[in-house]
């Protein structure tokens, strides 16, 4: 290899790992800021900002809360798609990131209904609808920084990087629970000790924003600029062009979304008031199936470029409607090796939708609106899917008192997954239209050099 070609080289391989780098460090820790109110909602909130209810109005309202956030991100992915779309990928990264940190550190000074009353829930839900938007922005941003970086034979590895931030922050939140705990004992951890994890979110963000600034803007961004140049409204021109495709996506993820936050959110709640379970056990489990995230999510992106990105969704989509009656099972004998198991497995069929899952959505648009509309479809499946979980499912249990109702509830999820993804058209000029930086890179500059 000579030496300019070796040069070469390095000036494509250095900008995508910065950008995975990026991707991975940012998607952490919004999603540790998201995961940690998932957990806090599930075992804390309810005393502290809704007391003096029932123990399951409490829990509905906690969830209800949970909820606002999720509704509140496809919001986040109109702004600031229209933005990742104008102006870059990049600058709109630092954003999200400061406004889902800044919220986050200001959850945990919160005081409690006992001290502020009903100003306490309000104020949570506004910061909860600020926490929703931040991430709601963050995604799209996120996977295409990573995707647009890496070739075109890679995309689904490539796609599945920022993905990774999911069990990583999830492994995060969880550890800050189990240590807190440990230090200030469960009495002190519900009263006070809840908000460390919080405000240590201030800690994440610097170093977020360190590793974002040191990026290079994404190439397909900047040849996008060069060409035709930035959709003047990226919202608009998303919704002419890919109505069909943005709503069809939101129901692609049912299977994927819904069962998500029933087996890392609503089981704590299952596990420990249902089941009494100790919460210390159910986090450990938790912590083991992420970890195992860690390496299901990258092989099931990689798998998705050897055999296709719909093969392998449908695969997890089917397995997952198949293991809803099992995952109960499992968690209803109280065993602890197999409560684990249900849990892991739960999160390794998961896996299997969500490594693709990020390449399948991006490559249905076109490069100048594919933030906004990626972004959109991604988003609105909280509203019909991750959003109204916990809480349909704890009214199922209320009402039923068993957990078939819930198992059902999740089978229905993989049939609307199921045909959602037949009905949804396979890319075609908007993956044609796409920019391979390893094909660009020819020259004797490497793009953003």
């Amino acid at each position: 290899m000579t030496d300019t070609s070796l040069d070469r080289s390095v000036g494509r391989i250095r900008p995508a790992r910065r950008a995975i780098l990026a991707s991975v460090v940012g998607t952490t820790i919004e999603w540790y800021d998201f995961f940690l109110y998932g957990t806090a909602a599930a075992i804390v909130f309810p005393h502290v900002f809704f007391p003096g209810i029932s123990p399951f109005a409490g829990i509905l309202a906690s969830f209800a809360t949970q909820f606002v956030g999720f509704a509140a991100r496809p919001i986040g992915a109109a702004i600031f798609g229209h933005f990742g779309d104008r102006v870059g990928r990049k600058a709109t990264l630092v954003s999200t990131l400061l406004i889902m940190g800044i919220a986050t550190v200001l959850i945990g000074a919160l005081p409690g209904y006992t001290s502020i009353g009903v100003a306490a829930p309000i104020l949570l839900v506004a910061l909860r609808t600020v926490q929703g938007i931040g991430v709601g922005g963050e995604w799209g941003g996120s996977i295409l920084l990573s995707m647009e970086w890496g070739s075109r034979n890679r995309r689904g590895l490539s796609a599945s990087w920022p993905q990774l931030g999911v069990p990583l922050g999830l492994l995060l939140a969880t550890l800050a629970v189990k240590l807190v705990t440990s230090l200030t004992g469960s009495q002190g951890f519900d009263s006070w000790g809840w908000r460390i994890p919080f405000l240590a979110s201030f800690v994440l963000i610097i170093i977020g924003l360190i590793v974002r600034l040191k990026v290079l803007e994404s190439p397909t961004f900047e040849a996008v600029k060069k060409t035709t140049g930035p959709v003047k409204l990226p919202l608009v021109e998303a919704f002419h062009r890919y109505w069909r495709e943005i709503l069809l996506i939101a129901f692609v993820r049912m299977s994927e979304q819904a069962p998500f936050y029933l087996f890392i959110t609503f089981v704590l709640t299952y596990g420990t008031v249902h089941l009494h379970l100790p919460k210390g056990d159910l986090l450990n489990d938790t912590l083991v199936a992420a970890a195992v995230s860690l390496v299901t999510i990258p092989v099931a992106g990689m798998l998705s470029d050897r055999f296709g990105r719909r093969t392998v969704y449908t695969i997890g989509a089917v397995l997952t409607g198949l293991f809803a009656f099992p995952y109960f099972a499992l968690l209803n004998t109280r065993s602890t090796g197999l409560v684990l198991a249900a849990i892991v497995v739960s999160l390794i069929v998961h896996d299997l939708q969500y490594g693709p899952q990020a390449a399948l959505i991006a490559e249905s648009f076109a490069p100048e609106v594919r933030y906004t509309a990626a972004g959109l479809g991604y988003q609105l499946a909280s509203i019909v899917a991750g959003g109204p979980a916990p809480l349909i499912a704890t009214a199922l249990l209320q009402h039923y008192g068993t957990s078939d109702a819930i198992a059902w509830y999740i089978v229905g999820c993989a049939v609307v997954t199921l045909v959602a993804l037949a009905l949804l058209r396979r890319p075609g000029a908007a993956e044609e239209a796409d920019v391979d930086p390893h094909e660009r890179l020819r020259g004797d500059q490497p793009v953003g050099a």
